[in-house]
C-alpha cells in the first residue's frame, strides 16, 4: 500500500492537509488513530461526567455547611441532615452519629448521659477519618483513567509514528524514488499519529490534575467538618 501511496505522491497527488494524510494513511496508522480517537472520547466523557458530579456535590455541600454552622445543637444538626440532599458531608455526619449511638445507646436522646471515654473518642475520630476517605474514594472513581490515558497516549502515538516511518521508507525503497517529494508525505503521515496522541494526552492530564486538586481540597474540608462535629459534641458534654 505504501508503494501505491508513494507512486501517487510522485505523480503529483500530494496530500495538502492533515485530513488528506489520514485518508491516504496506511492501515497501521489508521488503527493507531482510531485507537487514539476512542481514548479521546473516553477521557472527555469522564471529564464531563466528573465536572457535573463535582458541581452537584460542591453546591449541596456548601448549602449544608451554611446551615450546619448555624444549628444550635447536635439534635438540630441531625434534623438538618435528614432534610438535606445527600452529599459527602451529610454522610460523614450520619456515620459519626450512628457510631456515637452504638457506643452510647440512648445518649442522643439524653444530654445528661455520661461522656465517652478517651479510647471511644479516638475510635470516633478514626471513624470520621475513614468515612472522609471513603467519600473521597467514591468521588475519585474513573479519575485515574485520565492519568492512564494521559501517559499511554503519547506512547501509542510514538508507536504509530515509528511504524509509519518504517512503512514510508519501505515504500520509497520499493519505488526507487528518494527525492523529497516522495519522502515528505510518508513522514508527515507518520507524524500525524504523534500529533493526535498529544491532542489526546494534554486534555487528559490537564483534567486529571484539576480533579485531583479538587479531591484533595474536598478531603481537607471533610476532615475539618469532622473536627466541627467533635467540637459540637464536646460543647454539649457528649464526649
Amino acid at each position: 500500500m505504501m508503494h501505491g501511496l508513494t507512486m501517487m505522491q510522485v505523480g503529483g497527488a500530494v496530500p495538502t492537509s492533515a485530513f488528506d494524510l489520514i485518508l491516504s494513511a496506511s492501515p497501521v496508522t489508521r488503527v493507531v488513530l482510531v485507537f487514539l480517537l476512542v481514548l479521546s472520547l473516553v477521557s472527555w466523557a469522564i471529564m464531563l461526567a466528573k465536572w457535573f458530579e463535582f458541581h452537584r456535590v460542591t453546591k449541596r455541600g456548601r448549602e449544608f455547611i451554611y446551615e450546619f454552622e448555624r444549628t444550635p445543637s447536635l439534635d438540630a444538626a441531625a434534623g438538618l441532615t435528614r432534610r438535606a440532599k445527600a452529599n459527602p458531608f451529610t454522610r460523614v455526619f450520619t456515620r459519626a452519629v450512628n457510631f456515637f449511638a452504638e457506643l452510647k445507646p440512648g445518649a442522643l436522646r439524653e444530654a445528661s448521659a455520661a461522656p465517652l471515654r478517651g479510647s471511644q473518642v479516638e475510635a470516633l475520630r478514626l471513624v470520621l477519618e475513614s468515612e472522609s476517605s471513603a467519600q473521597r474514594d467514591q468521588l475519585s472513581s474513573y479519575i485515574p483513567w485520565l492519568a492512564t490515558i494521559g501517559s499511554v497516549s503519547p506512547l501509542v502515538g510514538l508507536l504509530g509514528t515509528v511504524l509509519g516511518v518504517i512503512h514510508a521508507f519501505i515504500g520509497i525503497a520499493v519505488s526507487g524514488s528518494g527525492n523529497l517529494s516522495a519522502v515528505a508525505p510518508g513522514v508527515a503521515e507518520a507524524l500525524t499519529a504523534t500529533a493526535a496522541a498529544l491532542a489526546v494526552a494534554i486534555p487528559a492530564v490537564f483534567g486529571y490534575n484539576i480533579f485531583a486538586a479538587r479531591l484533595n481540597r474536598l478531603e481537607s474540608e471533610l476532615e475539618g467538618f469532622g473536627t466541627e462535629i467533635l467540637a459540637m459534641m464536646v460543647r454539649e458534654g457528649r464526649i
